[in-house]
């Protein structure tokens, strides 16, 4: 063999079995650490244990050595872990010192992952930033994108730039992790660093982007003698004031202008067991969290929001429970929604003329328990009950109070475990939830008394974890009166008085409603190469889960199958791109095929870190089962649309991305675009401004109105709708330091929709799609202006046989929050919040930006200033 050939091959194969080989770092105990954290690693017990560096390149050569070195030393003693981590850098004026607050991410970074548990999923993380932000959360199931940033550990570091570069010192109490009981611990080990310039991801153990896994291929921390679990107490208890400011309404003794409350609770952990915490809330507050995004739902289905309380944020992946896996309007269905716990009140109280009703936002969470952990054996387990209060509203006449309540005293319990065997190759788990409802008054029968629902799921990993196949079964039952019962059955979720659906069946006298759904997916999953994925999922029309958790819509099932191709190595122009096609199909549970889809996208970022976006879809028609709310099923006109998206350098100060889309309705029966924007700008590393303007346009001939009933028969009643929406969202974040930050957020949000060429709907099946309707002429529609409502006269004499409100609208809403943080002692907090609430809404669909956005701060404001500190105590 040539010799030259013959080396090339023993150099590839030694660096091959060189980024296979699991590394290890031994550590050295400490008797009594002397150790000051202050970046600067000049003690002299950091000298007991030599540096280690030979990082690897992820991103963007995956492979390749490093632009800049790194190395690391870790030192421990019966109570912490100690990390000392060199951040080379051959020219220091180009280190990203972006100051932000904690889990921000952002600027060059360095990083720790362990784990303590070694089970060869889990991994706690632990990074730092050049200015010294503090990021954090755990990493689970072996998936590096399945991370919890929510995990809010106390522990501390502080950084130093210097000659070389810069440098990095971390205390991590031993109180923050979780291990067992043994001799000799073994820790899996990952060190990281993140070169913000050149956006290039370093490791310390390589793991190959065509490999799967994660924590399963980390390197390992050894020398960990004597160790003992700590278990953790902490207790945070806390005091609030708020004081609510609006607008006097004359004659009503509830709106006098201004409203002062104080409150308080306490928070707390609790380490039962060596693997297992008790975290607890009573009287929780969440004064400080941002408001929801504005909407128009014009739709028959809940909008699904995202959680942003602490409590049930902070490790829910444990007690997740997501049905549907991808981005489709499956995807929210889960047995645990926890924005159901302390949720808005359910009834609304009657109240004659000269009434005055006070009425609670949300019903009051009285405690709440969550216990999470994993145990020795590998069995994974998340157990949450929420007590909310019984809340009555106020109403007032002439002088006179009385109460009437509005929602009861409800329990939620979940409970969530997952097993792991063959090496966390097989996991098998399941889920329960049960509310109850403590129904004792009359106003309450339209709920549910008790709802239970339950998950079966298995994953089985193959060849090394690069392929897997997962199966979910769920099932539900509610229980309540006949009233409530029959409110679920023709809820907008499954429809059961359709009148084209002979295998559904509205029962008023049912007490009781049970259904089941489930989900099955074949998956390669890798980091670049060839990826694909297959998927159906599947709800009975019974199923229910919006007591606890959250279902869009049930008597539906939904397949897909998607495949995608990426290039993660630089070449020609290119840093990374990639390709992907899809296709879907869904039916009913009478089998009949309700959509048809298909799309093909590309992606691309360049090595000048600009990037590119393009994506097509088409569907087929669609035969809606929900848009005549109740009436038979309409058959709806396919879909084409596209969307184009490009960003500027994303390194820079100043950022840009935009992305415009365009949808075009077959038969000319829709025409809706839109252009979406994100402006990042960052003038100092302790500011940064975000702007995120968006517009969108509407136009769709089949737009829902109302039903009317005439003549023993319903009318479906459409318009066709004009609808044109601005949103933006402003943000400003000023650090004074990593634990000492104001935040800003503003949202401007207005829509305005207008209606016109008013119809009914004749023969919703027909082939034709212009004879599924009838649009009204001028002798059969009225409008009566001083009412305010159309009148219909189909028969072409005097009298009109129904009517029906004007569905134009103006909805103005501003929403803003100020919050001012500050962590004075590690878990201890002090808040000041202003918020505001501007919002108006009136009967005319004409948009226009300039005066709209000038009316918003005509309407009269809702301000509340929230004080609010906690201290942590750590008996």
């Amino acid at each position: 063999m040539n010799l030259k050939l013959l080396l090339s091959v023993v150099f590839i194969i030694s660096l091959l079995s060189v980024h296979s080989q699991t590394k290890t770092f031994f550590t050295t105990k400490l008797n009594k650490a002397q150790l000051k954290i202050d970046g600067f690693i000049n003690e002299a017990d950091w000298e007991t244990v030599s540096w280690e560096d030979n990082f690897t390149q992820l991103e963007p050569n995956e492979g390749k050595e490093p632009t800049q070195n790194t190395e690391f030393k870790i030192l421990y003693d019966n109570d912490f872990l100690y990390v000392a981590i060199k951040s080379y850098d051959t020219d220091v004026s180009k280190i990203e010192k972006r100051l932000s607050g904690r889990d921000s991410w952002d600027g060059d970074l360095i990083g720790v992952q362990i784990d303590s548990y070694f089970d060869k999923k889990t991994a706690f993380v632990f990074a730092v930033s050049a200015s010294g932000g503090r990021s954090d959360g755990i990493s689970v199931n072996d998936n590096i994108d399945n991370f919890d940033d929510t995990w809010n550990p106390l522990w501390e570091t502080e950084t130093k730039v210097t000659d070389f570069g810069w440098s990095a010192e971390m205390k991590i109490p031993l109180s923050q992790l979780r291990f067992n009981a043994k001799k000799e611990q073994i820790w899996g080990l990952q060190v990281v660093r993140y070169l913000y310039r050149n956006k290039e991801w370093d490791m310390w153990q390589f793991i190959p982007k065509e490999s799967s896994g994660w924590a399963s291929r980390f390197g390992e921390l050894r020398g960990l003698i004597d160790l003992n679990p700590k278990k953790l107490i902490e207790i945070s208890p806390y005091i609030s004031s708020k004081s609510e400011h609006y607008e006097k309404e004359d004659g009503n003794p509830y709106a006098n202008g201004n409203d002062l409350s104080v409150n308080a609770g306490i928070d707390g952990k609790i380490g039962l067991t060596n693997n297992l915490t008790l975290d607890f809330a009573v009287n929780p507050d969440f004064g400080q969290v941002e408001a929801d995004p504005s909407e128009v739902n014009l739709t028959a289905f809940e909008t699904y929001f995202s959680e942003k309380r602490p409590f049930f944020i902070e490790g829910n992946n444990i007690t997740d429970y997501q049905i549907t896996p991808g981005g489709s309007a499956w995807s929210d269905d889960n047995l645990l929604y926890s924005r159901r716990l302390g949720g808005p009140t359910h009834y609304y109280p009657e109240s004659n003329d000269g009434e005055y009703i006070k009425l609670p936002v949300n019903s009051r969470i009285l405690g709440a328990l969550k216990l999470t952990g994993k145990t020795k054996s590998g069995l994974s387990v998340g157990i949450m009950e929420t007590f909310t209060n019984k809340e009555f509203a106020k109403i007032n006449a002439n002088s006179i109070e009385r109460k009437e309540p509005v929602e009861p005293y409800t329990n939620f319990f979940a409970a969530r475990l997952q097993k792991d065997l063959n090496e966390g190759n097989t996991v098998f788990g399941g889920m329960i939830t049960s509310m109850y409802r403590f129904i004792d008054h009359t106003n309450f029968d339209f709920l549910n008394t008790s709802a239970i629902t339950g998950g079966l799921d298995f994953k089985q990993y193959f060849k090394d974890k690069k392929y897997y196949f997962e199966g979910k079964l769920i099932g539900s039952r509610i229980d309540g009166s006949t009233e409530a019962i029959s409110e679920q059955q023709l809820s907008s979720r499954r429809y059961y008085q359709m009148p084209d659906a002979d295998y559904l069946s509205y029962d008023s006298t049912r007490t009781s409603l049970s259904g089941y759904g489930g989900n099955l997916s074949f998956r390669k999953k890798v980091s670049k190469g060839l990826r694909y994925a297959a998927n159906v999922t599947w709800r009975s029309p019974g199923i229910e889960l919006n007591d606890m958790g959250y279902l869009r819509k049930a008597n539906s099932i939904f397949q897909y199958i998607w495949a995608g191709y990426s290039i993660t190595e630089p070449f020609s122009v290119f840093r990374e791109a990639g390709l992907n096609v899809n296709e879907w199909s869904g039916w009913d549970y009478s089998g009949k095929s309700t959509f048809l889809g298909a799309s093909i996208g590309a992606w691309a970022r360049f090595k000048n870190f600009w990037s590119l976006s393009f994506n097509l879809n088409n569907e087929g028609k669609n035969i809606d089962n929900s848009v005549l709310r109740g009436g038979p099923s309409l058959i709806l006109p396919g879909t084409f649309n596209y969307s184009i998206g490009f960003g500027t350098n994303s390194t820079k100060k100043l950022q840009f991305y935009a992305q415009y889309f365009d949808n075009y309705g077959h038969v000319n029966s829709d025409r809706s675009f839109g252009i979406y924007t994100s402006i990042h700008y960052q003038p100092l590393n302790r500011l940064s401004v975000s702007l995120s303007p968006n517009y969108n346009y509407n136009n769709s001939e089949l737009q829902y109105v109302g039903t009317e009933h005439y003549e023993y028969q319903d009318r479906y009643l459409f318009g066709e709708i004009e609808q044109k929406t601005f949103s933006m969202s402003v943000r400003i974040d000023f650090n004074l330091s990593p634990d000492f930050t104001i935040q800003y957020y503003g949202a401007p949000f207005i829509s305005a929709g207008l209606y016109s060429d008013y119809k009914k709907i004749t023969d919703p099946k027909h082939n034709n799609y212009y004879s599924r309707f009838e649009v009204f002429n001028d002798t059969e529609i009225t409008y009566l202006q001083e009412e305010g409502i159309y009148g219909i006269n189909e028969n072409a004499d005097s009298n009109f046989e129904y009517f029906f409100s004007k569905p134009d609208y103006n909805f103005q809403q501003f929403r803003s929050n100020l919050v001012l943080r500050w962590e004075y002692k590690a878990g201890s907090m002090f808040y000041i919040v202003w918020s505001q609430d501007r919002t108006d809404v009136v009967s005319d669909g004409t948009f226009n930006f300039g005066s709209s956005l000038k009316n918003i701060l005509k309407i009269s404001a809702y301000d509340v200033f929230l004080l609010k500190i906690s201290y942590r105590f750590m008996p």
